[in-house]
């Protein structure tokens, strides 16, 4: 499957913080918001900052319900400059929980599907991938509530659509809104996407900003500042 902006949107600008030593990404398909977390954890320590508590190094764990995703992902992992940060797991959300799993993450990260009243594509893989009976935003945030560490933060991305309800059942979930990205394609269009972050603490004042991704034919200077690190054309 093909890299999507939305990935890459999710990738660099969700929050990254030196204390995180867990990260979990969830839907993760061949593993690119994955990848971009590796890669600004490890561009943390090149600056000198940890990347990790406790003397623990952060790992990267990654799953999906779709298993030719998980091992493409697992080969991307591995031909990466990051591969002993990166695992990648055949798993439903609710097979992570069946399996027991007791672990709480400090970050827990997804770009979940969203197409739940589209008409669905010929091909199987892509359905998954982009309906929301294979992954939802309800259940994103409930396994979150347990899953998420005392500090832990949640980000997804979504369409803009979609805001209240998600943050109506965050709330419902026991998760707080922290930092919200709006995100349009031009300047004359609504916004299209949101990158929304989630903590158990109720915020006074949550971060709200906006981001323009093309002026013209052109992109904006904050889009490339932005996705610099991550696209080979704007190096």
């Amino acid at each position: 499957m093909k890299v999507n902006t939305d990935g890459v949107l999710l990738g660099a600008l969700m929050t990254v913080r030196p204390e995180d030593r867990t990260w979990l990404d969830v839907g993760t398909g061949t593993g690119t918001v994955a990848l971009m977390a590796a890669q600004r954890i490890s561009a943390m320590a090149e600056k000198g900052e940890t990347g990790h508590a406790g003397g623990i190094p952060a790992s990267v764990l990654a799953i999906d319900i779709d298993a030719p995703s998980t091992r493409e992902a697992a080969r991307n992992f591995a031909a990466s400059p990051w591969p002993s940060m990166l695992e990648s797991v055949h798993s439903s959300l609710d097979g992570f929980r069946a399996a027991g799993a007791s672990m709480k993450f400090d970050r827990i990260f997804s770009n979940p599907p969203y197409y739940d009243l589209s008409l669905e594509a010929p091909d199987s893989r892509r359905n998954t991938a982009r309906h929301t009976e294979s992954l939802s935003y309800r259940e994103l945030t409930d396994f979150s509530s347990v899953f998420l560490s005392e500090n832990g933060l949640l980000s997804i991305i979504l369409p803009a659509v979609s805001e209240t309800w998600l943050l109506r059942h965050a709330r419902m979930s026991g998760l707080h809104l922290s930092r919200l990205v709006r995100i349009r394609t031009t300047h004359r269009k609504q916004p299209s996407r949101i990158v929304a972050e989630f903590s158990r603490y109720r915020s006074s004042d949550p971060s709200v900003s906006l981001l323009t991704i093309r002026d013209g034919q052109s992109y904006t200077p904050e889009y490339i500042a932005l996705t610099r690190d991550f696209y080979l054309w704007q190096k």
